[in-house]
Order: C-alpha cells, then sequence, then structure tokens
C-alpha cells in the first residue's frame, strides 16, 4: 500500500513534482553530457578502439542492469530516500570524473555516477505516477516528467560547449556534480514520500540472474567490435547472457513476489510499448551518437558547434510539452507514437545523405529537428503507454521497466552505431590505402600503424604534416561513410518501430479513457489489447 499523503486523493503535490523533474533531469544531464566531449576526450586521452564508446556506456550499463532492482527499493522502503540517494550517488560519480587521470578513473566515475541514474529514473516516474488517480492528471504530469528528461538532453551540450570551450571537460563534471548536490537538497525538502510495499519484495534470485545477463550481453554488443565476434571473451559473455536471462525468466515465473510480473507482457499494449522502447530509443540515442562524433573527433568543431546539435534533438520536446499533453490525452497511443518514430526516420535518412565534409551546422537543422520532434512525441507515448496500461500498485513496476528497457535501448545505440560505423569505416580506409597511387610507402607504412593502433579517428586526428597525415583524406571519407550507414541503421530501426505500432497498437489504454482504479482494475489491465 502507497505511504498516505498529506494531498488529498488526486492531487500531485507541487513540491513532488518539482522534485521529480530535477531529479529526471539531473539524471539525463549526466547520461548526455560525455557526447558533447568525446571531441575532448580524443585529443587530450587518446582512447583507442571500443574506449571512447566505454565513456558513455560505462554510465549506461549500471542504468540498465540495475533499474529495476531500485523499482523494487523505491516500493519497499520510500522513493524519496531514492531521490535524495541517487543524487548523491551521482554526485560522487561527477567528482571522481572530474578528477580522473586517464581513462580508466573516468570509467569509474561514470559507472559511479550511473549507479545514482539508476536510482533516479525510474523513482522519478514513479513517485510522479503513484501521486495522479486521473487518466488527464496522469497525461499531464508524464509529459511534464519526459519534458523535463529532454531538457536535460537540451542543457547538457549547452553545459558541455561553455565548460569545453572556455574550460576543460573537467569542469563539465564539476558543474554536473553541483547540480546533483542540489537535486539532492530539493528531494530531501520538497518530494512527498511514497511505496507500495504490498506484493513486493527483494527477488534476490531475479535481481542476480538479470543483473549478470544483462551485464554480459551489453559487454558482448559493446566489446564485440574490438575485440571479433568469434573472441573468447565475446563468445563466454553471450553464453553467459543466454543463460541468466533465461533462468531470470524461470525464476520470475516462480518467484511469490517477482522483480517484474512476466503477465504484464501479456497485456498488447504494454509488451509493443516495450519492445518499441527498446529499439525507438536504440535509434535516437543512436543518433545523437553519430551526431556527436561527426561533429567532434571527425570534423573537430568546437564543443560549442557540436551542443548545436544536441540543442536540436533535445530542446524541442520542453517547447512541445503543452502540445503533447494535449495530445496523449486526446488521440491514441499509436497515432503519437508512430508520428515521431516516423519523423526519427525520416530525420536519420537526410543526415546519411549529408556529405563528410560539410560542417555547416544549418545543414544539420532539418535532420536533427526532424529527429527532435520525433522524440519528443515517442519518450513521451511510450512513457505514458506502458505506465497507463497497469494498475496504480503495479506503477513503481511498470515505471522501473519501462525505463530500464528505454535506457537498454539507449546503452545499444552508442555500442551498436560505433561498432557497425568504425568497422566499416576500417574496411574502407584500409582498400583506400591498398589503392591510392599517390602515397608514397613512407606514408602508408605509417598510416597503416596508425590504423592498427588506433583505428580510422585515431588517422583522422593525426597532424597533416606527419608522416601519416597525407592519409587523413582517406580516413575523413572512410569514417563519413561508416556513420553515413550509421544513421541509416538508427532510420531503419525508428521505421519499424513505427509500423509496429501502428499495426499492433490497438485504440486506447484503460487509463487513457478513464480514470484508474487502485483495486479492481488489475485483472481488466493485464488481459487488455
Amino acid at each position: 500500500m502507497s505511504d498516505a499523503s498529506a494531498a488529498p486523493r488526486g492531487s500531485l503535490p507541487l513540491g513532488t513534482l518539482v522534485a521529480g523533474c530535477l531529479a529526471v533531469c539531473l539524471a539525463q544531464i549526466g547520461l548526455a553530457i560525455p557526447a558533447t566531449l568525446n571531441g575532448l576526450f580524443q585529443e587530450h586521452l587518446h582512447p583507442v578502439g571500443s574506449q571512447l564508446t566505454w565513456i558513455s556506456d560505462a554510465f549506461l550499463l549500471p542504468v540498465a542492469v540495475l533499474e529495476l532492482t531500485f523499482g523494487v527499493l523505491g516500493d519497499l522502503f520510500g522513493r524519496k530516500q531514492l531521490l535524495v540517494g541517487g543524487a548523491g550517488l551521482l554526485c560522487a560519480g561527477e567528482a571522481v570524473a572530474a578528477s580522473a587521470s586517464g581513462i580508466h578513473q573516468l570509467w569509474a566515475g561514470q559507472a559511479l555516477a550511473g549507479l545514482g541514474a539508476a536510482a533516479l529514473f525510474p523513482t522519478s516516474l514513479a513517485v510522479i505516477a503513484a501521486g495522479t488517480h486521473t487518466g488527464p492528471q496522469r497525461a499531464r504530469a508524464i509529459a511534464v516528467w519526459a519534458s523535463s528528461l529532454s531538457a536535460g538532453g537540451f542543457l547538457a551540450p549547452l553545459l558541455g560547449g561553455i565548460t569545453g570551450t572556455y574550460g576543460s571537460w573537467r569542469s563539465a563534471f564539476v558543474v554536473v556534480a553541483a547540480l546533483a548536490a542540489v537535486s539532492a537538497l530539493v528531494s530531501l525538502r520538497l518530494a512527498t514520500n511514497s511505496r507500495s510495499a504490498e506484493g513486493r519484495s527483494l527477488d534476490v534470485g531475479g535481481q542476480v540472474t538479470i543483473g549478470v545477463g544483462l551485464f554480459a550481453l551489453l559487454y558482448a554488443v559493446i566489446q564485440g567490435p574490438a575485440d571479433g565476434w568469434g573472441s573468447a571473451p565475446v563468445v563466454v559473455a553471450f553464453v553467459i547472457a543466454a543463460v541468466f536471462l533465461g533462468l531470470f525468466v524461470a525464476a520470475e515465473s516462480r518467484a511469490r513476489s517477482p522483480l517484474l510480473r512476466l503477465d504484464l507482457f501479456r497485456n498488447r499494449s504494454f509488451a509493443i510499448a516495450s519492445v518499441v522502447a527498446v529499439v525507438g530509443m536504440f535509434s535516437f540515442l543512436g543518433t545523437a551518437y553519430a551526431a556527436s562524433i561527426r561533429l567532434g573527433p571527425i570534423q573537430h568543431q568546437s564543443p560549442m558547434r557540436t551542443a548545436f546539435a544536441f540543442l536540436l534533438l533535445n530542446g524541442i520536446t520542453p517547447v512541445l510539452t503543452p502540445l503533447t499533453s494535449r495530445l496523449l490525452h486526446r488521440l491514441p497511443a499509436r497515432a503519437l507514437l508512430s508520428t515521431g518514430l516516423a519523423l526519427i526516420a525520416a530525420g536519420d535518412f537526410l543526415a546519411a545523405a549529408l556529405d563528410v565534409g560539410d560542417g555547416h551546422l544549418t545543414s544539420l537543422v532539418l535532420p536533427l529537428g526532424l529527429v527532435g520532434i520525433g522524440f519528443a512525441f515517442t519518450v513521451s507515448s511510450i512513457t505514458a503507454t506502458a505506465v497507463n496500461t497497469v494498475p496504480l500498485p503495479l506503477a513503481g513496476m511498470a515505471s522501473a521497466a519501462t525505463n530500464l528497457l528505454r535506457d537498454f535501448g539507449f546503452t545499444l545505440g552508442p555500442a551498436v552505431i560505433g561498432a557497425v560505423a568504425l568497422s566499416q569505416a576500417a574496411s574502407r580506409v584500409t582498400s583506400s590505402l591498398a589503392a591510392s597511387p599517390s602515397l608514397n610507402a613512407e606514408s602508408r607504412a605509417a598510416a597503416h600503424e596508425v590504423l592498427k593502433e588506433g583505428g580510422p579517428l585515431a588517422l583522422n586526428s593525426v597532424p597533416a604534416a606527419s608522416p601519416p597525415g597525407a592519409a587523413r583524406a582517406y580516413a575523413l571519407d572512410a569514417l563519413g561513410h561508416g556513420y553515413a550507414i550509421g544513421f541509416v541503421v538508427c532510420g531503419a530501426a525508428a521505421l519499424f518501430s513505427a509500423l509496429l505500432a501502428v499495426t499492433a497498437l490497438r485504440g486506447r489504454t484503460a487509463q487513457e479513457s478513464g480514470t484508474p482504479t487502485e483495486e479492481g482494475t488489475e485483472r481488466t489491465a493485464l488481459a487488455a489489447g
């Protein structure tokens, strides 16, 4: 049962809304800020192979693995405590990252900050969902929450651009640490505590199996391109992932109080929203990652100019909040969802056609603007579809599951797109070097040595006057080709999700069309669809 609240039934306390929105904004800032700084990381830390990808994924990995666990902890022990503690962990992680002397300490700081974000993402949504009791009110609250999430993605590039241009990449992490401290204080003072402990337990078996399974799967996907898909560590990781995810399903089907109720997926709307959350969010963050690499390590543009792309991707959502909230209540979920995904696909296909030598920011306005509008519609409708199709006592579980799936898709974005783009670029530049009539033997040998050590991004960054510098044009062309394919992959994923939403989602959810009740709706909600 939920803790008693000072607010009357049906009224969401303003302090709780503010605390929840600030928490998710903070978590998204922590997630998004490394992408703006990829060029500086490449310049100062000289990452090789998959090390640059791991800077982002070190944050995302604990988020994807532990969100269900934090959803349970919030239901059992109170969500306010998790809002405060999650912000504290994120503050500590950003401080570790800011003081990093090398790539490995930066990873450690990112992982600690991601642990805090793993608490903030599901808890911020659950604490807001638990305080709403009508369809229109919940639609408005979820739209504000989703806009706050996107505002974090909007603010992150501004912070990264300003601090990267006028300070250093370390300054960016210091600013985020300060924001995390503010969020912790706001949650401590303003948030109303809530929980839903009935029928919930720690479910150690479920937590261990899904934690190991997801970690192994993500490790294999991220490290596969660097080590080789047939290498022993990657193959073993895939086997471990398959075994432990199977054990998770078996454990949850037998658990008296499961971490995730598998019968939620019998609800067509929840199941389809889950698939779309993974594939659609993979498409969005893959797009953001490809844009950051294009502007930073490939074109060597400043962090401020890189920030412009992220303003297009994330800054539109807060502006569209009133429209999104109205549409969420008036339209079937599939209409808004499929429209948003189709816009993302269109933007990606346009981005893929851009010439890699085109450094004009105006060229990005249409493709990334379409992706930004599409994301505004998609993230709100995915969240509303998933949370609104379950009864109120299961809001915490649905919130955690929805956030896990969304962030699992986020984690796959940089990993898969980086793997696809760099493998295609490496193949193309190797062929170009072999066929080039203008390179002398010294330059060709030096270029191959740089490729072997650091890949196409390293070759693209060598001084023009150095022996391998004569091959920079081939690296630039190859990287443009590779990341164009990355944009196409993102567009195809978004298009697939749009078609799935159109063909598989049906009508409105019970809570979209009426007033949810805490009792008597569970059987109907789980059988819906």
